[in-house]
């Protein structure tokens, strides 16, 4: 089968498209034949060796993924069955073998690029948004990095908790597809006086909820706006720079931080991504939440995929087509 190999830890650019066995399936797996996998910051920084926990070389790349079970029985699935999965790697090929964990399966209608751009970033935001903070009906919420991955699941997954959106980003094309997927005002970030329009929108009373996958000094200046008791969540950092906050800050706020890492969620809070994921699939069953795919890539083309993603100029998720 055809696959990305990382051998070496390093760019993009060094990285392969390789013939590999295809790998092998033990009593209780399935094999999925990969259709579309959804390409994320975290894959970028497991390639180079720079997330926290590294894969053990040589590894097959990719998270997420859509496809058709070809073999195996376990946990309600059988060959025939289109599902939709994520694991630690592995989804950047022609086939990957998951137990049935891993998987959930695909509603009718739900296109394998749409199915390979949700889990993540819509988990992400679900669990963010009210698992972590809580986010009432009518609250104010700022999302960073608004046109990005996350964020524009974090735009659709406030709006549907009854929240008040302010996207915030950096070019007019970001904050207009922002707003086109739901965002009700928009902050150009890199205006000196961006605060300022963020208390103008608020009506002094700043953000309840911030959504942050950013980092860097953003993040900071943000915190620096948010409302008496709000809560900022620490999504990742996409700027590269891991902010140092002020303890004081809190203080004279009220404000909590608050981190969300999904990669714990199954171990530490089983039940609650059950619940969660349960909700996502009924919102996506019933048309309430429509996913926003980017680009969509040949497997052939996966560097570029990476490359638009990492130069923070992708709008939504970037996926590559692997079969049809």
């Amino acid at each position: 089968m055809k696959a990305v190999v990382v051998e070496q830890y390093a760019s993009i650019d060094q990285i392969e498209l390789k013939d590999v066995p295809s790998p092998r399936i033990e009593p209780g797996q399935l094999r999925v034949r990969v259709e579309a996998a959804g390409i994320g910051f975290v894959d970028g920084l497991k390639i180079e060796g720079r997330y926290q926990t590294k894969d053990p070389l040589p590894f097959i790349p990719g998270t997420e993924f859509a496809g058709v079970v070809t073999e195996g029985a376990a946990g309600g699935f059988e060959p025939g069955m289109r599902v939709m999965g994520m694991t630690r790697s592995g989804a950047l090929a022609e086939e990957i073998v998951v137990g049935p964990a891993a998987l959930h399966p695909l509603p009718d209608g739900v296109a394998a690029e749409v199915a390979a751009s949700f889990r993540a970033n819509y988990l992400t935001a679900l669990y963010a948004l009210s698992g972590r903070a809580s986010l009432c009906a009518g609250e104010q919420l700022l999302v960073l990095g608004a046109a990005g991955g996350t964020g524009i699941a974090a735009i659709q997954i406030g709006k549907l908790l009854g929240a008040r959106v302010i996207a915030a980003a950096s070019t007019p094309d970001k904050r207009d597809f922002a707003r086109a997927h739901g965002a009700d005002a928009d902050i150009d970030y890199t205006q000196t006086g961006w605060r300022d329009t963020l208390k103008e929108l608020t009506n002094g009373h700043g953000a309840d909820v911030i959504f942050d996958p950013v980092g860097g000094e953003i993040s900071v200046q943000a915190f620096r706006s948010i409302a008496w008791r709000g809560r900022h969540l620490v999504v990742g950092f996409a700027a590269g720079a891991i902010p140092a906050l002020p303890f004081n800050l809190p203080l004279l706020k009220g404000g909590a931080l608050l981190g969300v890492d999904l990669a714990q969620l199954p171990t530490r809070e089983p039940e609650l991504q059950k619940r969660l994921m349960s909700e996502l699939m009924n919102w996506l069953a019933n048309g309430e939440l429509k996913p926003v795919v980017g680009r969509v890539f040949a497997l052939d083309d996966f560097r570029e995929a990476f490359r638009t993603m990492q130069t923070r100029g992708a709008l939504g998720k970037m996926v590559v087509r692997i079969a049809k």
